[in-house]
């Protein structure tokens, strides 16, 4: 008759596997504050505790029909520690004489099968994986739980809501406040190809409006480069088509501060596009700008 599991170590493993299919669909610790969470914890003791006075009383009945060898063995066996039986069972060889009683009639190249019985630990991770698998396979196909789509929707929001929580927050750019940075280039770029590229072609070679990467400005209210595109982006130019796309209220001071960054990278940072490159012959004054 084989030794029972005592019941604190399947406590144990009940709180334990508890707290990580908790942690798997509340994705954070704070369950363990819940009432929820320590109610089935005290389920599980329960079913646990019952589990075991049920297991006493059909042990009891099997020892009463083993013969004194046996309960002299088994009782024996029981007053061995738990844990040293349980590394026993994983890691102990056989004896010879126990070796020959599970040979198995069979064999091939000269090697022959036991009937050993699988180690408690690997049988209990297996059988874990199995649960772990079906509830997490269950949970992603049936629920919100590990959606790569919905965390990028949540996630998108939460930073969406943050932005604008600090775009609100903060003072609008002005042409006093701006300020150049490479960091606003890529977002600038986007800003000119949703506004300005009509007017000014891809790269701001210019088309009908003016080429934009050489030195020759018809416009310079300012006296460095990146404050003078603030301004005729804000202002826009009488008498023509440069609306004031920041008196107008298409763009914010932001996207005006981002798009002068770009403009300034296509005319400081880059080679200008010639006319015998597809770019805009020059149109205005040279302009000598201050360093920003």
């Amino acid at each position: 008759m084989k030794q029972r599991t005592p019941v604190f170590v399947n406590i144990f493993i009940i709180i334990g596997l508890l707290t990580i299919f908790y942690y798997l669909f509340v994705q954070s610790y704070s369950f363990l504050t819940s009432p929820y969470f320590w109610g089935t914890v005290i389920i599980g003791a329960i079913m646990a505790y019952i589990h075991s006075a049920l297991g006493d009383l059909i042990e009891n009945n099997k020892f009463k029909k083993l013969s004194d060898e046996e309960k002299a063995l088994y009782l024996t066996e029981k007053k061995v520690p738990y844990f040293q039986r349980l590394y026993a069972a994983a890691f102990k060889k056989q004896s010879d004489t126990h070796e020959k009683d599970i040979l198995i009639d069979h064999g091939f190249d000269g090697i022959m099968e036991l009937d050993n019985q699988l180690p408690k630990w690997w049988v209990g991770l297996f059988w874990f994986g199995t649960a772990f698998c079906v509830l997490y396979i269950s949970a992603y196909a049936f629920t919100d739980f590990a959606s790569p789509i919905k965390e990028y929707e949540k996630e998108y929001k939460e930073q969406e809501a943050s932005i604008a929580i600090y775009m609100k927050e903060q003072p609008p750019v002005t042409i006093e406040t701006a300020e150049f940075s490479e960091d606003n280039i890529a977002t600038g770029e986007e800003v000119f190809k949703t506004n300005c590229v009509s007017c000014h072609s891809d790269g701001g070679r210019g088309g009908i409006g003016p080429n934009l990467t050489d030195n020759f400005w018809n416009n310079q209210p300012e006296k460095t480069l990146f404050k003078n595109v603030f301004h005729v982006v804000e202002n826009g130019v009488t008498g023509s088509a440069m609306q004031a796309w920041g008196k107008n209220g298409v763009l914010t001071g932001n996207d005006i501060q981002n798009v002068a960054a770009y403009v300034y990278s296509i005319n400081q940072m880059k080679k200008p596009i010639t006319p015998a490159e597809g770019g805009a012959p020059p149109y205005g004054d040279e302009a000598k700008w201050e360093k920003k």
